[in-house]
């Protein structure tokens, strides 16, 4: 065999195994197994097939069930891939209309909200599948690997999704959290599954060291092509000098005197950037991007001039993931100079200012203000520069991929019983792309907390979820934080599955000599590092603007910030 012919062979398989990936993905995000697989005869090439991608996965038997059942026996990854995800998506529809089970959890008013949400979490699993889907018309060889890594980033939200909506369920009466487990537990393992797959094939093309295209995308400036000439200009560094599609003014000197109303303006799932400017007032609304705005930029006159107010809460029986004022759902979401909060206080718990699901998003000098779960981070691709995030527990949370450069988190004063914690990473599985990650950011306290430091003690972050991974490096530490460093969930909940390191920190904060001994405590060396920076991590230099946005790819120099007010 010719060396030319080899790397043909090679070329064509990693192609087929691509495609076949997509198709078991889209077959186990949301489906329950029925089905047996063939018994008796011989064993088909198909099965063959099956039995091998199921090979590097947690849940091999339902894995295999779920490819052969309702008949379908093409072997050509298209109409695989066709027919998985019109199975998927009917019985997922299917369920929620027709399910005697779901009917009966809708007598308790917590657990029917909770219902309600677990429909709209379900079909947002249902859109991140959709994803891969959709790009096999237009896939290419020599972007395999950047195909592999987006799968892996919308799997995970899919699976993130799903245990959204198991949490909406705790502290709800009767029987309905736990029928609901059950009813989701196949499709959480199925996706899973999917995980593992997509992982493995990560692993087979970095064996074989294909070529790829780090800087996909991007044009002979080095910005990426998707970025439009407007939203080139809004990018750069100083005062946004565009104009704008909208204008929103209190005063009556915009198009609107509200954000809602300028929303109904947005192109539905457009690739052209649709920019808002919102002057300077205090917006009392709760505002929606939602999965259909796609390319929407938003801007205001300051942080702390352009504000977003709510004060939607747990206590008064709003459920954490609805409580957002702001919530950002489309793709490549933007915003700059623009504040978001939660005004319902420490007594109020749970009760966000700002929800983040834009994959690719990035907020920049922004202000972000509440107490409790204040920014809910809670998947895809983030970045954060210069921003301003304040609260009391676990303040930032969620399982995305986001990266802050260069931003302020401030403990605020919580109540008297209460300790303050900054991160709750939610990661459910080590095979997840997801972290928290802190790059030259400045961990301080609020002028009304720092009296209270030595009795409300506060901490780096707390495992959300078993595999929690934070990073904080070339950060400054104020004394705010124990010499412990972070703190236990609950008991030794995944204290030996996490992952949280620390490097380069300076400060008080940052001594690591009396941190705790978990397992889970990471030393990483600055090579290993790099790994979490945004240019590897998120990929962030295919689709943010580094130049002229400030931007750092790699690890930083030094951390300096001036405001735009």
């Amino acid at each position: 065999m010719s060396g030319d012919d080899g790397g043909k062979k090679t070329i064509a398989i990693v192609s087929v195994c691509a495609l076949v990936v997509v198709a078991m993905v889209v077959a186990v995000v949301v489906t329950n197994s029925k089905s047996a697989a063939p018994s008796g005869g011989e064993i088909t090439t198909s099965t063959k097939a099956i039995k091998a991608i199921c090979q590097p996965t947690d849940y091999k038997e339902i894995c295999e069930e779920s490819l052969t059942k309702e008949g379908v026996t093409s072997t050509d990854p298209k109409e695989l891939v066709k027919s998985a995800f019109k199975i998927a998506t009917d019985y997922v529809n299917g369920a929620i209309q027709n399910s005697t089970t779901l009917k009966e959890l809708a007598k308790d008013p917590r657990a029917n909200q909770a219902l309600q949400n677990c429909r709209e979490l379900l079909e947002f699993a249902i859109d991140d599948i959709k994803e891969s889907f959709e790009r096999i018309g237009t896939f290419q060889m020599g972007e395999v690997k950047t195909f592999v890594e987006d799968l892996k980033v919308w799997l995970s939200g899919a699976m993130t999704y799903e245990d959204t909506c198991l949490d909406g369920f705790e502290n709800t009466t009767g029987e309905a959290g736990e029928k609901m487990k059950q009813f989701l537990k196949s499709s959480q393992q199925l996706t899973s599954n999917g995980l593992a797959m997509v992982t493995e094939l990560s692993k087979t093309l970095g064996d074989l060291q294909l070529p790829t295209l780090g800087r996909r995308l991007m044009g002979e400036d080095d910005i990426p092509e998707w970025v439009s000439d407007t939203n080139r200009r809004l990018l750069q560094a100083g005062p946004p000098a565009v104009k704008p599609n909208v204008v929103v003014a209190q005063d009556g000197s915009g198009k609107y005197k509200t954000i809602n109303e300028a929303l109904a303006e947005i192109p539905k799932k457009s690739n052209i950037t649709f920019v808002i400017h919102v002057k300077a007032g205090i917006y009392k609304e709760t505002v929606v991007i939602t999965k259909a705005m796609t390319h929407v930029t938003m801007y205001g006159d300051g942080p702390t001039k352009t504000v977003v107010t709510g004060s939607l809460n747990y206590i008064d029986g709003v459920q954490t993931f609805k409580t957002a004022t702001f919530a950002a759902i489309g793709a490549n979401f933007f915003a700059r100079d623009m504040g978001f909060e939660n005004s319902a206080g420490p007594t109020k718990h749970q009760a966000v200012a700002l929800r983040v699901q834009s994959d690719r998003s990035i907020f920049y000098n922004c202000r972000m203000d509440g107490y409790q779960d204040t920014l809910y981070a809670q998947t895809h691709r983030q970045f954060y520069r210069d921003c301003v995030i304040t609260g009391t527990i676990d303040f930032v949370f969620g399982n995305s991929a986001a990266v802050f450069q260069n931003c302020q988190l401030v403990v605020r004063k919580p109540m008297d019983n209460q300790q303050c914690i900054v991160t709750a990473q939610g990661r459910l599985e080590e095979r997840e792309p997801t972290a928290l990650v802190f790059q030259s950011c400045h961990f301080t306290s609020d002028p009304a907390y720092y009296p209270h430091r030595a009795v409300n003690k506060a901490y780096l972050g707390r495992p959300w979820k078993a595999y929690s991974r934070t990073i904080i490096m070339q950060s400054q530490i104020d004394d705010l934080i124990q010499p412990e460093g972070w703190l236990p969930w609950m008991g030794t909940f995944g204290l030996d599955t996490l992952f949280y390191a620390e490097l380069q920190n300076t400060g008080p904060g940052s001594d690591k000599s009396k941190r705790v001994k978990w397992a889970g405590i990471k030393e990483i060396t600055p090579e290993q590092a790099l790994a979490f920076t945004p240019k590897p991590f998120i990929d962030g230099d295919a689709w943010i603007k580094d130049k002229r946005l400030p931007y750092s790819s790699n690890m930083m120099l030094e951390r300096s910030r001036t405001p735009v007010q």
